[in-house]
């Protein structure tokens, strides 16, 4: 099985390109793996497979594969050859009003936040909650196990940010802080969810390359007596978060068919934009 051609009509290399022969080899089967054409736990073709289907020399198809063992997309078996790494992506339940840190606290693993930025700036204007007055900027960046799996930014009115450090934010949730500190409950708010490919800020900061396609998270976050919170966008690596809808998760706490079936119809939706980027 491992002397078997990768699936030829996913690309070919081009000689003439400005992007190295190893590149474009390890570009073919990065999109494989991630379009599923190649699944967790399956046989990669051998190099001197590669080298036939490609035309490619065997340093090449050496090079292209130690490429996809680096970023974690592939691991070396021993008697087995290359086979795509096991499957690393985490769940979160979209239409729960509990934010990312305390979803995948509770899933377990190192979950780490960095603050990158905290600063007052006039809010957008297409924010209607702020209407461009001052608020509080914050963009953090979160690793799970060491590898950047989301960049968040956040917009929260100056009244409720007056008095946060970024020390306080470090690998914390900052639902949890603002409760704490204002005495109020969260109890979610409105919530779209896209499917974008990374620019190449977002692909420097999350650690993929340039087009990938990441889940966007969009929203606002408001307390259980429908007070603003804040206005929040999280753009996730597609290939580490899934997104799951639980029935009876709504944002307020309680069952609500209609909240379902919008989420249900956003997640459609970003599936159909996931295609569509790869």
């Amino acid at each position: 099985m491992s002397d078997a051609p990768p699936h030829e009509s996913r690309g070919a290399v081009d000689p003439d390109s400005r992007e190295p022969l190893h590149a474009q080899v390890a570009r073919i089967l990065r999109d494989q793996i991630r379009d599923r054409d190649l699944l967790p736990g399956e046989v990669l073709p051998t190099e001197a497979a590669l080298q036939t289907t490609y035309g490619v020399s065997r340093s090449v198809a050496r090079q292209a594969m130690a490429t996809l063992v680096t970023e974690g997309l592939v691991v070396r078996g021993r008697g087995r050859g290359s086979i795509v790494a096991p499957e690393r992506q985490r769940h979160r339940i979209v239409n729960d009003a509990t934010g990312l840190y305390a979803q995948m606290r509770d899933a377990g693993g190192d979950l780490r936040t960095e603050v990158l930025s905290m600063a007052f700036e006039p809010a957008p204007r297409p924010i209607p909650e702020l209407g461009g007055r001052l608020a509080m900027k914050l963009e953090r960046l979160r690793t799970l196990d060491g590898t950047p799996t989301a960049f968040i930014r956040t917009w929260l009115p100056a009244e409720l940010a007056e008095d946060i450090t970024p020390d306080e934010l470090r690998d914390s949730s900052l639902h949890a802080l603002l409760s704490e500190r204002h005495g109020f409950r969260i109890a979610g708010g409105r919530r779209t969810v896209r499917a974008v490919a990374a620019d190449f800020a977002l692909a420097n900061l999350l650690g993929v390359h340039v087009g990938a396609p990441l889940l966007l998270l969009e929203g606002v976050t408001e307390t259980d007596d429908g007070r603003f919170v804040e206005h929040f966008a999280t753009w996730h690596r597609g290939d580490l978060i899934a997104f799951d809808l639980i029935a009876g998760a709504a944002s307020n706490g309680v069952r609500s068919s209609t909240r379902v079936n919008e989420a249900r119809a956003l997640l459609a939706r970003a599936a159909d934009l996931l295609d569509e980027t790869s």
